[in-house]
């Protein structure tokens, strides 16, 4: 009988991550280096084969917005075609709240709830990492891409 588990992916920089979860624990991590829209395909039919697929989760925004609408794109599909619930939550969840790199010197940052752009001149690199233990109250079902955050210029 195979696994029940929940996927969530992060695909904002590279390597793209995928964190398998049994019961909210993490069990498995894919990495990959080539773009979410070669690889995520491939990665998802592996996955569905070896597991039941019960949730889908992924890092809406603040990042690359390409690679933020592949995923989502790429997810929702998935989520309409096979019956699988979408979540979302934003990418601070994912580096512990540190700035994520905009454009020249200008970070996005979390400010209580609040997104917004901030220049700065020192910031640390954003690594991004899949958490050991998935907190699910941390994501929504509004799984849209963040596309209200303020314009980068």
């Amino acid at each position: 009988m195979r696994k029940s588990v929940d996927l969530v992916f992060i695909t904002l920089s590279s390597p793209i991550q995928i964190g398998i979860y049994e019961d909210a624990e993490l069990i498995r991590t894919v990495l990959s280096h080539e773009k979410s829209s070669e690889v995520l395909p491939t990665i998802f039919k592996n996955l569905s084969i070896e597991y039941n697929i019960k949730g889908l989760y992924y890092a809406n925004g603040p990042g690359s917005f390409m690679a933020i609408k592949i995923a989502y794109i790429f997810l929702k599909s998935m989520s309409v075609l096979k019956n699988i619930p979408l979540f979302a939550t934003d990418a601070f969840y994912f580096n512990k709240n540190e700035p994520i790199k905009a454009i020249g010197k200008l970070y996005f940052v979390k400010i209580s709830s609040e997104i917004k752009t901030q220049k700065l001149e020192m910031a640390p690199e954003a690594n991004f990492m899949l958490p050991n233990v998935l907190e699910y109250n941390e994501f929504s079902t509004a799984a849209s891409p963040l596309y209200a955050i303020g314009a980068v210029g």
